[in-house]
């Protein structure tokens, strides 16, 4: 078999492997017999187990190159919804979800926004943090499957999210209202006290200051409720300052009566008649009876000295006891 020979048969054994054609063997030529001796039979079927061998090798490494694409690929989906989530559901925004949520119907202005909520929550399945997880140990069917399960929940919670913020404004613009309306309510106790107090006050700058405090407060222009409580309770300081001063000139005003009557009580001359318990003998007139009035002077002018009708006029008898109009009192 001469070299032409030689190289058809490796092409032939190529073919048969699927083997692109081998490049030509090149056998020395020295011109002897032993360029004439045949190949061994051997060799044809071990270039083919090896060319196999190499195909099998390479296969496998393309199918691992693939295989490994698409688990980076569902790798990298998992951990971005994973992520997108997260800003949904971390624990400040849960937090504020919960606060929504325990808004009532009367601390809003917009009752739908209540309602709105609640639906959204209970589709999301609740307010408790959504157990989620992308791990490189899971396989690519697996992190696509929560990958989607991500995404389905990141779509429930962006409603949850929206209806918290609504049912936050709502009861914001009310809660700004009611100050207001606290406000304003709180300003006409103070003017109509204002005008009560005029000469009523032991110090005349308290009612000075609570008309200050009127004219500041009607210049509030702001967007927060906390602005017009605090004008509140600048009021309510400024009124309770007025009525304190008030009570300590009535005080002062009852003392100084009390004294005065002292004054003129202990002042006054002439005689007090005293009183005693009448024996009540017999009669339907019970009770105290005066004490015997001073006799009068004997053998002398009436009109000079005590005066009996004078004083049974000024003091009658206490319940009017048997006692005529005339100053005349009997038993019986």
């Amino acid at each position: 078999m001469n070299n032409r020979d030689q190289q058809s048969e490796v092409d032939e054994a190529g073919k048969e492997a699927g083997l692109e054609q081998a490049p030509p063997v090149v056998v020395p030529g020295d011109g002897d017999a032993a360029s004439g001796k045949r190949r061994p039979k051997w060799l044809v079927p071990v270039i083919v187990a090896v060319a196999a061998v190499v195909l099998v090798v390479a296969g496998l490494v393309g199918w691992h190159v693939v295989e490994t694409r698409q688990h980076d690929a569902a790798l990298n989906s998992c951990s971005r919804a994973e992520k997108t989530l997260q800003e949904k559901t971390g624990s400040a925004m849960m937090a504020s979800y919960r606060e929504a949520s325990r808004v009532k119907v009367d601390q809003v202005n917009d009752a739908k926004t209540v309602a709105n909520m609640s639906r959204s929550v209970k589709t999301a399945g609740g307010l408790e943090p959504p157990s989620f997880q992308c791990k490189a140990s899971m396989s690519a069917d697996d992190l696509n499957a929560q990958a989607n399960k991500a995404k389905e929940l990141d779509g429930e919670y962006a409603a949850v999210s929206k209806s918290a913020k609504a049912v936050i404004a709502s009861r914001d613009a009310k809660t700004l209202e009611d100050a207001k309306a606290a406000l304003n309510a709180k300003r006409d106790e103070a003017s109509k006290l204002l005008g009560d107090s005029d000469g009523k006050v032991a110090d005349s700058a308290v009612r000075d200051n609570l008309q200050k405090v009127i004219d500041q407060v009607g210049q509030i222009k702001a967007d927060t409720a906390k602005a017009y409580r605090d004008a509140v309770n600048a009021l309510q300081s400024a009124i309770d300052q007025v009525n304190a001063s008030m009570q300590a000139k009535s005080q002062a005003d009852q003392l100084a009566a009390q004294q005065a009557a002292s004054s003129n009580n202990s002042g006054r001359s002439g005689y007090t008649p005293a009183y005693r318990p009448s024996t009540n003998r017999g009669g339907s007139g019970g009770g105290y009876a005066p004490a015997p009035a001073p006799a009068a002077p004997q053998g002398g002018n009436t009109g000079e000295g005590f005066d009996w009708n004078k004083w049974m006029q000024s003091h009658k008898p206490i319940g009017n006891h048997g006692c005529n109009p005339d100053g005349s009192c009997g038993i019986g």
